[in-house]
């Protein structure tokens, strides 16, 4: 979906109350937006953890305004599978994430845990653009 006010009138349809009553955690998933206006934002708050964030930032439950009581996770679950289709953990995405020789420029090695062929390729070329 592209646009919070849809994921709303989803959370609508499932659960009752208004557009109103879902805005502000819809909105929240797609405030990193103002820093990266394509799908990439998605990697800030689209992930397992970013939904528990929501939870955490809005309580574990919302009271809509027909008076139902809807548990927060649940509407994060909706936003993210509308989004992606699945829920991906943060490392889904970290892993999809190219490093570049500048991140690893503290530790010109690589790290434990960092695939040590991404490692050299973005040695190799770092080491050819100077």
């Amino acid at each position: 979906m592209s646009h919070c006010y849809y994921h709303a009138l989803s959370s609508v349809k499932r659960w009752g109350g208004c557009v109103e009553d879902y805005r502000p955690l819809h909105d929240w998933f797609d405030q990193s937006k103002a820093i990266i206006a394509d799908p990439r934002h998605r990697a800030l708050r689209h992930h397992a953890e970013g939904i528990f964030m929501l939870e955490a930032l809005f309580g574990q439950t919302i009271t809509n305004s027909d008076g139902h009581i809807v548990p927060v996770r649940l509407i994060g679950e909706q936003h993210v599978l509308e989004d992606l289709g699945h829920i991906p953990s943060f490392a889904d995405w970290a892993r999809a994430i190219r490093p570049e020789a500048w991140m690893l420029r503290g530790n010109p090695k690589g790290s434990p845990g960092l695939d040590p062929a991404i490692t050299k390729a973005s040695l190799k070329e770092a080491s050819h653009a100077h």
